[in-house]
């Protein structure tokens, strides 16, 4: 039977972010009781995988098997061409044990600035996965391409948002209106995809 999320069932938000976590309820229409790894006590587990959509899934796993209730997990990150692509999946262990993403966000400014470049194509992935305690897993991956700016400008969102400008608009996701950059992110657009596999309208 091919697995589906029904309006109103208890989800478990993998993650220990709480402005991920709100982006997920959003994201999902309010339509589902949202639980946080962290309201569930599910401790996080280490991020062994290669890819975004690993981490996705594992972490997925590791919440629906200790909640005991299906996990939707997202894996998400900046990308910096420049950079060969870092920090990609080490965006949050780019913010230290405090996840001070200030530090982060210098960090990127000043790589870029050792080895010269002025290529400033970056872009940010995203990947969800939905895992059930005793079932499958489903997984999707949406990404947005855009350009880093600096300084940081905008206090909204969380993470990088403050460097990222995407293609065709003029303010960072630190900047823009949360509804509006729900309507285009990465996310967004993993989250159509996996309402399209696991929802019914």
């Amino acid at each position: 039977m091919k697995p589906r999320l029904i309006k109103g069932m208890r989800l478990v938000a993998a993650t220990h972010n709480p402005g991920k976590a709100r982006e997920i309820a959003a994201l999902l229409d309010g339509n589902y009781t949202i639980v946080t790894a962290a309201e569930a006590n599910v401790p996080e587990p280490d991020e062994t995988e290669s890819t975004f959509v690993g981490n996705a899934v594992l972490k997925a796993r590791h919440a629906a098997q200790a909640s005991g209730l299906p996990a939707l997990a997202d894996d998400s990150g900046l990308s910096v061409a420049a950079l060969d692509g870092a920090p990609g999946i080490f965006s949050a262990r780019w913010a230290g044990p405090d996840k001070d993403f200030t530090h982060a966000m210098a960090q990127v400014e000043r790589r870029l600035e050792e080895i010269g470049s002025d290529d400033r194509t970056a872009w940010f992935t995203s990947a969800l996965a939905v895992a059930w305690p005793d079932g499958p897993t489903v997984v999707v991956e949406g990404r947005v391409d855009g350009v880093v700016a600096f300084p940081p400008r905008g206090d909204r969102g969380f993470g990088y948002d403050p460097i990222f400008v995407a293609d065709g608009f003029t303010q960072t996701f630190g900047e823009m209106d949360p509804a509006e950059k729900d309507a285009m992110s990465h996310r967004a657009r993993a989250f159509e995809k996996l309402k399209a596999a696991l929802i019914d309208d």
